[in-house]
């Protein structure tokens, strides 16, 4: 059930962190990283769950043996996410905190922390934001119609796969993420909106993330840059 205001919410104990990859040899080290030193900044065991859909690449040999490796041939952002977290359930209990980033971003230092602590604070999901890493070899204007177009604050009405966390509880109820190949974040937001939990929309601790022509996700954050991209002037004011 929803939290109620004045319940008192159970104390996180532990963290797992879902990343699906497909075919992220080159960004997946710089992402396993920044998640060992966001890691290391909780006081918590934090398991980290690397789903590996229909790798062709060196993404397999790039992962170090402390992360667990999950390997599915799905081709599908929202079955990846999926499998990760139903891989992580049968050891998961009211008191674990689920989040997911993407092997293309880079979390900072406080993110498990910021996450935890919107978690204490009586919230069941948090709803982070993303930098963008730069817009070089992008047409003239993108970057600032991106800017345009963002509101990095808290309060904020982004969803993104990058920067996501969720009650392990709460995240059962609602059925988890569905196997969509996108804006299986933006579904289950939705659900748990529906159901009325408690979410934190959070500017705390950004994601740094690609901004790649070409993602791994056909309507993901790349197609939205290309959209953004080929607006005319009058289109973006």
């Amino acid at each position: 059930m929803p939290a109620k205001p004045g319940d008192v919410m159970p104390v996180i104990t532990d963290v797992t962190v879902v990343v699906p990859a497909h075919d992220e040899g080159d960004l997946l080290p710089a992402c396993l990283e920044a998640l060992t030193v966001a890691a290391a900044a909780v006081a918590l065991p934090v398991e980290v769950i690397v789903v590996l859909d229909s790798c062709r690449d060196s993404s397999v040999s790039v992962v170090p043996p402390r992360f667990r490796t999950l390997r599915v041939e799905e081709r599908c952002v929202g079955a990846a996410r999926r499998a990760g977290f139903a891989a992580a359930s049968a050891g998961a209990s009211p008191t674990t905190w689920f989040a997911t980033t993407d092997a293309d971003s880079t979390v900072p230092p406080e993110w498990l922390v910021t996450h935890v602590a919107a978690a204490h604070d009586g919230a069941d999901a948090y709803v982070g934001t993303i930098t963008p890493d730069g817009f070089d070899g992008w047409p003239p204007g993108t970057g600032a119609r991106f800017a345009r177009n963002y509101e990095p604050r808290t309060g904020h009405r982004h969803i993104h796969g990058a920067n996501l966390g969720v009650r392990a509880d709460a995240y059962a109820a609602v059925g988890g993420f569905r196997t969509l190949s996108a804006h299986e974040d933006v579904d289950l937001v939705a659900r748990l909106e529906n159901a009325a939990r408690p979410i934190v929309w959070g500017a705390h601790a950004p994601v740094r993330t690609s901004t790649r022509r070409a993602g791994r996700a056909a309507e993901g954050f790349a197609a939205y840059l290309r959209g953004l991209a080929e607006r005319t002037p009058e289109e973006t004011g």
